[in-house]
């Protein structure tokens, strides 16, 4: 018996092992009348992110497989859901659709919605744009869970499925591994989080500035950080000069160092920078290393010294000065 439970524990090793090799699996299951972008805006977030160097495996399955979208286009014939193979933890993207006025419940199929709860339950990530929480609603996915749809839709999808805790005037929620979004570019904005999730607010921020635009975080997602904030603008030397900024923190970093960079005299590099992102070039180093600073002082093997040297303070007592400085500006 003992020799039993001991090959099961290492088959069930292997299998753990090799489903962790696999690159995360991200499915778009098509509904009938699909709204265009609701489906593209999502899926090119992710493309971008393969193209940034990610290992994302994306496919795309139909409810009914001669799949139309909403405006009338043709999407030809695509994989039934049902040949879709989902693991614990990949993600699963249901875009928002066109149904008469949202008057009752969607015409999906009950084996749809009943394959939806099941995966649901495996532990696969959900994820609705627009009011394909609807679907994820009739399916039982949103009882006792905090959601959201269009804004247009809420009041509806509160009455439909009462006991849901639906949110308006947010972009996206999250509630275990049930994501909702508010629909259209909101879809997006919940990709991108997702992607923040997995490698963290820089690399979401690269993606977003690749498919220029800026991302925006929801009230339920986290707070601010300084590698996302005063990013929504378009200029791409001073995107770059920020980039060189976060990855040169521990360097000595000078506006007259920066304007040899990038080839601007300091007086229209200071100027540039403070039109495009609202502070200037030494409050947005400063908040650089300040950040940076909270989060190697959570490493007990630095000390308050090597901390500063890290973050590009001249001293320790440079570094406690501006952390008591900046504590007390947030009380």
């Amino acid at each position: 018996m003992a020799g039993y439970d001991a090959s099961l524990s290492f088959l069930k090793n292997v299998i753990r092992t090799t489903f962790a090799k696999m690159p995360r699996k991200i499915a778009f299951i098509i509904p009938p009348l699909v709204e265009l972008l609701d489906l593209a805006g999502p899926t090119q977030v992710f493309w971008e992110a393969i193209q940034q160097g990610i290992d994302v495996d994306i496919k795309f399955y139909a409810i009914d497989q001669q799949a139309t979208s909403a405006v009338g286009l043709p999407l030809g014939k695509i994989r039934s859901y049902r040949k879709a193979v989902l693991h614990e933890n990949d993600f699963l993207f249901i875009p928002g659709f066109y149904f008469e006025g949202l008057k009752g419940r969607p015409g999906i199929a009950i084996n749809f919605l009943s394959w939806l709860s099941d995966c649901a339950a495996r532990k696969v990530n959900i994820c609705s744009v627009c009011n394909a929480a609807f679907i994820l609603g009739s399916a039982g996915l949103l009882d006792n869970r905090e959601c959201t749809t269009h804004w247009r839709s809420t009041d509806l999808l509160q009455s439909m499925f009462p006991t849901a805790r639906v949110l308006a005037n947010v972009l996206f929620v999250k509630s275990g591994n049930i994501y909702t979004s508010a629909g259209i570019s909101s879809g997006i904005d919940m990709a991108l989080s997702i992607l923040e999730e997995w490698q963290g607010p820089l690399f979401a921020n690269q993606v977003a500035r690749g498919l220029v635009i800026y991302y925006r975080r929801g009230g339920k997602h986290s707070q601010q950080n300084i590698y996302l904030d005063y990013r929504n603008h378009i200029n791409p030397k001073i995107h770059e000069l920020q980039d060189y900024v976060i990855t040169h923190l521990d360097q000595s970093v000078t506006i007259e160092t920066l304007s040899d960079l990038f080839n601007s005299s300091t007086r229209n590099l200071t100027r540039i920078f403070k039109e495009a992102t609202g502070i200037t070039i030494n409050e947005y180093i400063t908040r650089l290393r300040v950040e940076k600073a909270g989060l190697l002082r959570n490493n007990p093997e630095y000390t308050i010294t090597k901390i500063a040297s890290e973050c590009g303070f001249k001293s320790a007592r440079q570094l406690q000065r501006i952390l008591k400085r900046y504590n007390k500006n947030e009380k």
